[in-house]
């Protein structure tokens, strides 16, 4: 029998031997919970794959046979999300190339679960090897130490804005699949830059003026103001947040529970697992706090055989429930993490140090998140389309 094999119990754990542990105690791992890797129940995805590993991509279970679907459906997405777009954004260069492993067959899912990878190609992890044990300022590294007591530091691995990869391309599956069931269209938007605002009718706002510029915002006025600030920020080693707005449009009234599934709560949950996220709000949002009941409230009235409301307050949903009228909600995100001005820190042996970070970082993540909250919002309401009526 071999030494490995010799040391383990007839339990399967490795048994220690040496200094400072009795022979024949077992080695057992610290408990900790599984990971959150999955997301939503009739319409579920995993998402699998590290910053700085051989690749990202997801598994798509709960998508019905029959869905025309091919690579370039989901590239698209995929290049409004990916590195490199602009000065804007990261300067890691990577095509995102996706691959579609499983669960399509002569161009259409089969119901099976689907398989897509994008491999990781312009990956250097050599830059982070100085900061291996040093904890990064509003980074997950201390916290994934405390609950794991081992994490990767190469990017900050599994933690990385890079795992939404498999989100935008298992979203640009549910984006198809209710743009066939129901004709819904989901664009997402940047509405705030730092301090700058822009004024955006969300009933009008179009793909097109969307795309229109670097920074995805539909106003042309503010979005080059916006692109000033970002500029600014990346001259300067910083970095600014913001606030994206999204509108959902031709949902049918009836989607989404009361009490705990909430569908504007299942959103919520949503948007805050995305990285760098801090803040979400619904139709009036926090502005409804200082409104009084008859300012809030959406009167109803008939338009034909469908009932509307002449005001959209509810942002689409009361009760936790669809309601026809347009789904608006806003997110909002914190300035990248990583800078390079220098930051007080410490070690993992608690020694104190000071950090110029270094990697290829956005100075904004707005513009890249875009096409990250419209494939979440496509999730839920997928996710949600199948809770309320079954895939035939």
């Amino acid at each position: 029998m071999s030494a490995a094999l010799s040391n383990l119990g007839p339990d399967g754990l490795r048994r220690r031997q040496g200094s400072g542990h009795r022979l024949g105690a077992p080695e057992r791992l610290p408990y900790a919970p599984p990971m959150g890797n999955t997301f939503g129940t009739a319409f579920r995805v995993t998402t699998f794959g590290e910053s700085h590993g051989g690749g990202v991509g997801c598994v798509v279970d709960g998508c019905p046979a029959g869905l025309k679907l091919a690579e370039a459906d989901i590239q698209g997405d995929l290049d409004r999300r990916r590195p490199g777009q602009s000065r804007l954004t990261s300067a890691r260069r990577e095509p995102d190339t996706v691959e579609i492993l499983s669960g399509v067959f002569e161009g259409k899912t089969l119901g099976t679960p689907i398989a897509m990878l994008v491999r990781n190609r312009d990956a250097r992890a050599s830059e982070y090897r100085a900061m291996k044990d040093v904890y990064r300022p509003s980074h997950a590294d201390f916290t994934y130490d405390a609950k794991h007591g081992f994490r990767n530091w190469q990017g900050g691995g599994r933690a990385s804005a890079r795992e939404t990869i498999g989100r935008v391309a298992a979203g640009a599956i549910a984006k198809k699949l209710l743009k066939r069931a129901h004709r819904i269209e989901i664009l997402a938007y940047v509405v705030q830059v730092h301090t700058v605002r822009a004024t955006v009718d969300a009933s009008k706002v179009t793909r097109r003026r969307i795309e229109a510029t670097p920074v995805r915002c539909p106003e042309k006025r503010a979005a080059e103001a916006m692109i000033l600030e970002v500029d600014r920020a990346r001259r300067a080693g910083d970095s600014v947040g913001g606030i994206l707005e999204c509108v959902v449009r031709r949902v049918p009234p009836g989607w989404g529970e009361p009490v705990f599934e909430k569908l504007e709560a299942r959103l919520a949950g949503a948007m805050l697992s995305i990285p760098a996220t801090k803040g979400f709000e619904i139709g009036s949002g926090f502005r409804g706090a200082a409104m009084t009941g008859s300012e809030h409230n959406d009167p109803f009235y008939m338009e034909g055989k469908r009932v509307r409301t002449r005001t959209n307050c509810s942002g689409g949903i009361q009760g936790g429930i669809s309601n026809g009228e347009d789904i608006v909600f806003r997110t909002a995100f914190k300035p990248t993490a990583t800078i390079r001005k220098p930051q007080e820190t410490v070690t993992r042996r608690g020694r104190a140090v000071t950090l110029k970070a270094r990697g290829r970082h956005d100075p904004c993540v707005l513009p890249r998140a875009v096409p990250i909250v419209e494939a979440m919002a496509a999730l839920v309401l997928a996710d949600a389309m199948g809770a309320a009526r079954p895939w035939k």
